[in-house]
């Protein structure tokens, strides 16, 4: 299925983060379709990484983001929090849902 479509009810007119959805579920489809907008095997400074997020949310929250895609391990990061990169191995909408069911 489409993420996107997932989304809908998330999702402005410019594909855009609405809101960050409180049930689990959906919150991982939101964190999915954010962390297909960084590039893999890219290393990204913390506020390049905030400036992406930025760009597909409208609730000025990249800190949450940002955290709940490393607690997902979606992506990694250093220790010192500078740099921020995608984990090599991205799970498909079909893995998600295999987990969440």
């Amino acid at each position: 299925m489409d993420i996107q479509a997932i989304l809908k009810s998330f999702l402005d007119e410019r594909n855009r983060l609405t809101a960050f959805p409180a049930k689990r579920k959906m919150k991982i489809y939101a964190l999915f379709y954010l962390s297909t907008k960084f590039e893999p095997h890219r290393t990204y400074t913390e506020k390049e990484f905030n400036e992406i997020l930025d760009q597909w949310h409208v609730f000025h929250d990249p800190a949450t983001l940002r955290r709940e895609l490393y607690n997902n391990r979606f992506i990694d990061r250093e220790s010192d929090g500078r740099s921020y990169w995608l984990e090599n191995e991205q799970p498909t909408v079909a893995e998600l849902e295999k987990k969440l069911i």
